[in-house]
């Protein structure tokens, strides 16, 4: 069982930035990619990003590349979402997700432990 908790939420202007963290508790994070997704109001979760369990292999979602990085460091059992130059449209609960494979996936489907989700609203 892997638990999961996020932080880093909060209200941010249009072009500001805000770092997320997922941080994991109970068996091995080591061995778990992790996937953040994100929920706006009467919509479905959509994927944002993904890293494998080393840290070397990234997917960033076509609608937040080159604004958004996930990162990885296992020693403290964390995944970070660096989030740049953030929309209106990027308002949602973001969650984080870990799965039992190493690889990189982007259905939510293939995710086995979710976080409770952070808050992020982006004013214009």
């Amino acid at each position: 069982q892997v638990e999961l908790v996020e932080s880093g939420g909060g209200l941010v202007q249009a072009g500001g930035s805000l770092r997320l963290s997922c941080t994991a508790s109970g068996r091995a994070f080591s061995r778990n990619a992790v996937g953040w997704f994100r929920q706006a109001p009467g919509k479905e979760r959509e994927f944002v990003a993904a890293i494998d369990y080393s840290g070397d292999d990234t997917y960033t979602a076509d609608s937040v590349k080159g604004r958004f990085t996930i990162s990885r460091d296992n020693a403290k059992k964390t995944v970070y979402l660096q989030m740049n130059s953030l929309k209106p449209e990027d308002t949602a609960v973001y969650y984080c997700a870990a799965r039992s494979g190493t690889l990189v996936v982007t259905p939510t489907t293939r995710y086995d432990y979710w976080g409770q989700g952070t808050q992020v609203t982006v004013s214009s």
